[in-house]
């Protein structure tokens, strides 16, 4: 297993330095740069403009700038942001803590309420129940994240019952430790669910279908056969089979989440890496944008890392030794 993980590390490396390197140069390829904006300015003096060009070493061929900012990461630093004029690594940082919470919350709600919904409509098949999982499952699926987002804070501003945007409220520094817990899930609460509705109609109905598709094995009947209890049927021999598809996709799950994030983030002010991402390829701030992207495709490899490895855990079948 620690050979696996070895290798697979060693194989994200070069994959990584492509990204970054298809980003660097799809920004620059597109027309202007940052430092267009400040000759617009007039109290922007030429000076100041070429003193910026050697500063951010833009006045240096562009292989020469790409290969300069790699080996400032293994340095443990990703350059400067033009726009905010500091570090990008400290701007990421808070950033990133905030879009993997969302995303987390998101992650967790989707899978404790398909998970168990699947198997329920799996189990009530062409039953009244199963036909209204299936009914809701498919409005929510009809309905962007971004859409039902803007219903939530619509349906926010007419009762006051959540926060319209933001992750805290003005008073946080001031509350309890769990009054400040309370606010936080009050400002997760839009922007999660509306992130998790249709991600949950969709994983519903991957697990529904596994689940009937286990079912209708012959060991399955074989082991009410033997007049084994039905809870352990279904949650001890026919979950384990069932679940194991959708381990997979684990990983695709939860960067697909990242991204699908960045939208409602903007919609609902939550100060992610998304809303951050959009003002640094508007600003052209090269930099940061190539960061975001790093740091977005290491969430995504390790992601399917650990889906590979959950798959492994879960299933004895599987091995990667070989």
């Amino acid at each position: 297993m620690l050979k696996f993980i070895v290798q697979r590390v060693l194989v994200s490396v070069p994959m990584l330095l492509g990204i970054t390197f298809l980003t660097f140069f799809l920004m620059r390829l597109t027309p202007g740069s940052y430092l267009d904006t400040m000759r617009l300015d007039p109290q922007v003096s030429q000076e100041t403009i070429e003193r910026y060009q050697k500063l951010y070493q833009l006045d240096k061929p562009l292989i020469e700038q790409y290969f300069s900012w790699v080996k400032n990461i293994f340095r443990g630093e990703l350059g400067h942001s033009f726009h905010y004029n500091v570090p990008v690594a400290h701007l990421i940082s808070g950033r990133m803590l905030n879009t993997f919470v969302l995303s987390l919350a998101a992650f967790l709600v989707t899978w404790l309420i398909a998970i168990p919904l699947g198997i329920w409509a799996a189990v009530h098949r062409d039953r009244w129940q199963d036909k209204w999982v299936q009914f809701f499952s498919y409005v929510f699926l009809s309905f962007p994240s971004f859409f039902l987002a803007m219903i939530f804070l619509f349906w926010a501003s007419r009762t006051g019952g959540l926060p319209l945007g933001g992750m805290r409220s003005l008073t946080f520094e001031e509350l309890s430790l769990p009054s400040q817990v309370l606010d936080l899930f009050k400002h997760l609460a839009i922007p999660t669910v509306a992130l998790s509705l249709g991600s949950i109609g969709a994983l519903q109905k991957i697990m529904r279908g596994n689940m009937l598709e286990v079912l209708g094995q012959q060991y399955i009947l074989a082991a009410r056969a033997k007049g084994l209890p039905e809870n352990r049927v279904l949650y001890v021999h026919a979950l384990r089979n069932a679940i194991n598809p959708l381990i997979t996709l684990l990983g695709y799950e939860f960067s697909s989440l990242l991204s699908g994030a960045a939208l409602i983030e903007i919609i609902c002010s939550w100060p992610g890496l998304g809303s951050l991402m959009l003002k640094a390829v508007m600003a052209k701030d090269i930099y940061l944008v190539m960061a975001s992207m790093l740091m977005g495709s290491v969430m995504f490899i390790g992601g399917n890392l650990l889906a590979d490895l959950a798959l492994a855990k879960a299933d004895p079948r599987i091995r990667y030794d070989k």
